[in-house]
């Protein structure tokens, strides 16, 4: 089991290494989320964990935000091609962006930035400010919190949702309880990485 599921922004990345490497904070030890310190238990309580760990350690958002931004800032201007490797798309898709006949717009958290480096080195396209009136929508997604949101929304009512699910390793940051989840809304279908072209033809 692996814990990246949790990660909804990239800061929460250096929170995660750090409670993975010592493992032994006193208040947690001490506060109702002391099962959160296994595998399991950081998936199931992430959202009771984080500020507990952050008041422990006295961090503050926005300056992991920034600390996180200007690291990556640094390894991209200094070595652009191991960034790069360490941030792969899924295989495959990349072609399936290129050679798609269906029009393509890119929705991320990611900082605009470095969204922008990935597509431009690696799929060589990014759409801003999408018109999509009259078209047929399909949001592929690997959180299932995010297409919970957004099956709220009454004016995204007419976007088609999917949830890419074939493998946790091979396409996106889910777990089996989400996708079991998952299939129980009717306006999420599942999508496996190897019918992704098959959907932008």
């Amino acid at each position: 089991m692996w814990v990246r599921p949790v990660v909804e922004t990239g800061y929460e990345n250096l929170l995660l290494v750090r409670l993975l490497l010592e493992n032994k904070i006193p208040s947690l030890r001490k506060s109702s989320v002391a099962e959160g310190l296994t595998i399991e238990g950081i998936l199931e309580n992430w959202s009771k964990i984080k500020p507990v760990i952050m008041k422990e350690w006295s961090e503050n958002r926005e300056a992991l935000v920034d600390l996180f931004g200007k690291v990556r800032d640094e390894w991209i201007e200094k070595d652009l091609a191991t960034w790069i490797g360490a941030n792969r798309f899924y295989p495959g898709v990349p072609d399936a962006l290129k050679f798609a006949s269906s029009q393509i717009y890119i929705v991320t958290t990611k900082q605009g930035r470095f969204a922008e480096v990935l597509l431009q080195e690696l799929a060589g396209m990014l759409q801003k400010q999408p018109k999509h009136q009259g078209l047929t929508l399909h949001f592929v997604e690997d959180r299932l919190p995010t297409l919970k949101n957004i099956i709220k929304e009454p004016e995204l009512n007419n976007w088609n949702l999917y949830l890419g699910t074939i493998y946790l390793c091979d396409w996106g940051y889910n777990t089996q309880k989400e996708r079991e989840e998952a299939a129980t809304y009717s306006r999420i279908r599942m999508l496996q990485l190897s019918d992704f072209s098959k959907k932008l033809k």
